[in-house]
């Protein structure tokens, strides 16, 4: 999840080119079968081809393929800066203990000194 380019990722086997040539009904016999056989293996990929079929006009699924790209790096990017905010807002409460401990333990030794020289 590192690199996230694509709503549907290449390891599920599916292309978008491919999905939508399925979808016009251009697509070969060959190409059916795939991807077919890939929507009775795949929840995700039956449940992308079911929602892509209630599209009335086939034109705008590139538009709504590249919109929902473009969210979804949005949404990753977003996520990325809060677990860098967080790293550093839990770095800088490490950072204030170990100065606290270090001022107590310094405080406990000036008194220590203070007390054996009386």
């Amino acid at each position: 999840m590192t690199d996230l380019q694509d709503i549907l990722h290449e390891e599920d086997g599916v292309k978008n080119d491919d999905l939508l040539r399925y979808l016009e009904g251009n697509a070969s016999q060959e190409e059916r079968f795939a991807i077919e056989k890939q929507m009775a293996d795949s929840d995700f990929i039956n449940d992308a081809v079911e929602g892509l079929q209630g599209f009335q006009d086939k034109q705008k699924l590139q538009q709504y393929a590249a919109q929902l790209n473009l969210q979804l790096r949005k949404q990753t990017s977003k996520d990325r800066k809060r677990k860098l905010r967080r790293k550093l807002n839990s770095q800088q409460w490490t950072l204030i203990t170990i100065v606290t401990i270090l001022l107590l333990c310094i405080l406990a030794y000036w008194v220590i000194r203070l007390y054996q020289y009386k």
